[in-house]
């Protein structure tokens, strides 16, 4: 039998490694065809849910605004309703007084965030309104058909948004009945316009908008989706809400909205096209309103789709160049092992060799390894212990800071609870109430200094916001009343521009207050001139705060670590007022500084302005 030729050896060698190449290309293709599509499915999943996670944040963003902008004038009906202007404008019939209540309305709205306030009688006629000079001047109209008028004079206050009947303009009422159930003089109602709040909506670009119970859009970004449905309304809500007049003559159609297969939304926009959207939605906490939120996925989705593919490519090039180089490499490898045994053979002691030598290597490298790991478990033990060293130390000086901030509204809430004792004593219920909604107010600021002590421990930081500089200051001196009784005269505060703001957080700023002004007048006790001057200083950005006593001074041996844990030259101190004061002011921007000498000490707070 003959043995086969060179060349037939070569040309089998040569077809089987044009099969094999073949086989290879329709390989490659069909794994990349499915590589791109699983990547596709994959960035598009990656990209909603990124969306869904970021629409959320700001969702609750929006949400918290809201929320802050409709906590601001509810208290004033309530309030107006106890007013004895107001009641005394009811009562009787004199023209002078309700013009007087005109006047004092129109200068209520100036100075709060209310779009009209207006008192009814009992027979649902208006008879003073803030907007009594201008054309469409509510006094006189009738407005008993209105359910805020109804239900106020059944239930004793009530909240309906509504479009005005005269103004003809959307807005939320907030109405408050005037004297008992048994004898109401009638209604007073603070309406609230939000234009401010669709103008900031609209700059993001993105549609928001609040709906009903009934679906229906009340506050939003699209003017032109306003009192539309994002559900159809069934006949009879329809039929009420037209008979109520509540939105007018508005169509309560439904949105342009088209629901697809994947959970996603496709609305036409106003000036024509559609969009792909992502619908976030959040309950408005305190109302029957619900926030949603369309957050655009085209752009989104077609980027982390591109990017999940090229990365797929990327690895399938990669694979392809190594699988590629493995199947030449091998090809050629079985060619030079038909033609040249020996230095395979050659090649195999070489390799037997190495292997040898690798093995070698390897032994001595697992023993380096296993006395690394040694090391590395003592090491561990160690960084353990002094991790539980450092909480322990940390959870120390929280439980003092904790201590020390919440001394000053426990104080304020038993004088407050005292007070109330005097007056259940004098059978005066009203102020005892009042005491004991400022009490709860003074609980709900110990549960802030909590958290904002924790946040201290783990470096954590509140959200800033614009603050008014005298509310902060009022707010310390509130809450240093009871402890310092006849002695806050001492306290001299300089007059500062109207409507100053700055940067942080009110009831953080407080803390920083009442320590300062907490310590400049215990220096002062013991002088019979003591006093502390309040000054404020305003520059382009910034605002700088000076709190002087002329008390003894700071010695020297505190003042080098005076904003240092647990240093204090007080007997019963924990040495962490000011230490809380400091990071509180470093957490918005700002400094604390200090300077001091035989004539009193100056604390100097500098916090970031508010730029109009």
């Amino acid at each position: 039998m003959q043995a086969p030729s060179p060349n037939r050896t070569a040309a089998d060698l040569s077809r089987t490694a044009r099969r094999q190449w073949i086989a290879f290309a329709l390989a490659l293709l069909l794994i990349t065809i499915a590589a791109l599509h699983a990547a596709g499915v994959y960035g598009r999943s990656a990209a909603l849910s990124a969306l869904e996670e970021q629409g959320h944040a700001d969702a609750s963003l929006k949400v918290a605004l809201l929320r802050a902008v409709l906590e601001r004038p509810r208290a004033l009906p309530f309030l107006l309703s106890r007013d004895r202007d107001v009641t005394e404008a009811l009562a009787g019939s004199d023209s002078a007084r309700r013009s007087f209540l005109d006047r004092k309305l129109e200068e209520l709205v100036a100075g709060t965030s209310a779009a009209v306030i207006y008192v009814i009688d009992t027979k649902g006629v208006a008879i003073s309104a803030s907007n009594w000079r201008e054309p469409t001047s509510f006094v006189g109209n009738d407005y008993s058909f209105r359910a805020y008028f109804s239900r106020a004079m059944k239930d004793g206050t009530a909240e309906h948004f509504a479009l005005g009947s005269v103004s003809k303009r959307p807005g939320l009422y907030i109405s408050h009945r005037i004297g008992p159930a048994a004898a109401p003089l009638g209604v007073v109602v603070v309406k609230m316009e939000f234009d401010q709040l669709e103008r900031d909506w609209h700059e993001t670009r993105r549609p928001s908008y609040i709906v009903d119970a009934d679906h229906v859009v009340l506050i939003t970004s699209i003017p032109s989706w306003r009192f539309m449905t994002t559900e159809p309304l069934p006949a009879e809500n329809l039929a009420a809400i037209r008979e109520s007049l509540q939105f007018g003559e508005a169509p309560l159609t439904p949105l342009p909205f088209e629901r697809m297969a994947d959970g996603l939304l496709r609305a036409v926009q106003p000036g024509g096209g559609a969009e792909t959207y992502l619908r976030i939605t959040a309950p408005v906490v305190s109302t029957p309103w619900q926030f949603e939120y369309l957050v655009p996925v085209a752009g989104p989705v077609s980027a982390g789709m591109r990017e999940a593919q090229l990365l797929a490519l990327i690895a399938i090039g990669v694979t392809t160049i190594a699988a590629a180089i493995w199947l030449r490499r091998r090809q050629t490898s079985l060619a030079n092992a038909a033609r040249d045994q020996a230095a395979r053979d050659e090649l195999e002691r070489r390799v037997i060799e190495r292997t040898m030598d690798l093995s070698l290597a390897r032994d001595h490298l697992q023993v380096e390894i296993a006395e690394h790991r040694e090391t590395e478990t003592k090491l561990q033990a160690v960084q353990q212990d002094l991790v539980q060293a450092n909480r322990l130390a940390i959870l120390g000086q929280v439980a003092a800071g904790v201590a020390h901030e919440i001394n000053q509204p426990l104080a304020t809430i038993r004088a407050y609870a005292d007070n109330s004792k005097v007056f259940l004593a004098r059978s005066k219920p009203e102020p005892v109430l009042e005491n004991l909604g400022l009490i709860a107010d003074l609980t709900d600021r110990i549960a802030t200094i909590t958290e904002d002590l924790k946040a201290l421990a783990r470096k954590g930081r509140s959200g800033e916001e614009p603050v008014v500089l005298q509310e902060v200051i009022d707010g310390a001196i509130m809450l240093l009343r009871s402890r310092f009784t006849g002695r806050l005269e001492r306290l001299i505060i300089s007059p500062m521009p109207q409507g100053l703001a700055v940067l942080g957080n009110r009831l953080r700023l407080e803390q920083v207050f009442i320590n300062l002004f907490q310590n400049a007048l215990e220096a002062v006790a013991e002088r019979t001139d003591g006093r502390v001057d309040v000054s404020i200083a305003v520059t382009d950005g910034e605002v700088a705060i000076s709190v002087a006593d002329n008390g003894p001074g700071i010695s020297p041996t505190i003042l080098g670590s005076l904003f240092e844990p647990f240093n204090t030259s007080k007997e019963k101190g924990l040495g962490l007022g000011l230490v809380i004061a400091k990071d509180i002011v470093s957490d918005y921007g700002g400094r604390l500084e200090v300077e001091t000498d035989a004539g009193g000490a100056c604390f100097k707070v500098h916090l970031r302005k508010v730029l109009p």
